[in-house]
């Protein structure tokens, strides 16, 4: 048996997709951005967009059972790779105590001009 957690974002049903899923003792949380659905939050800031979309990430993986600990990959893409600091600044601040594999990527671009990061984690709960 799956569940599902939907956030809200208008791309979940345009796109045809859900915030996070679980099956068993697995979620996965889809590409997050900064955004609540009508405005970019942080907009030009990839310190507090990080935060915003890590925020998010743990809401949606608590929603479905699990919690931060359980968090043990993410996945960050962002379009400027000279941001790292901030994003990695941001990112340890949540994970210190968690340690999650990660890996950062620079793309070329996001949905939108102002986003400048973008998050995927995944979790597995404890029994």
């Amino acid at each position: 048996m799956s569940q599902i957690h939907l956030s809200g974002s208008q791309w979940e049903n345009i796109v045809g997709y859900a915030r996070a899923k679980r099956i068993g003792q697995h979620i996965e949380v889809a590409g997050t951005t900064a955004s609540d659905g009508t405005n970019i939050v942080g907009e030009n800031d990839a310190y507090e967009q990080t935060n915003y979309i890590l925020k998010r990430i743990i809401a949606a993986v608590e929603a479905l059972g699990g919690e931060k600990k359980d968090i043990i990959r993410t996945r960050i893409y962002v379009t400027e790779i000279s941001n790292w600091k901030e994003v990695g600044k941001a990112h340890g601040e949540f994970f210190d105590d968690v340690m999650p594999a990660t890996t950062m990527v620079e793309v070329s671009a996001l949905i939108e001009p102002p986003l400048l990061v973008e998050i995927e984690a995944t979790a597995i709960v404890s029994s």
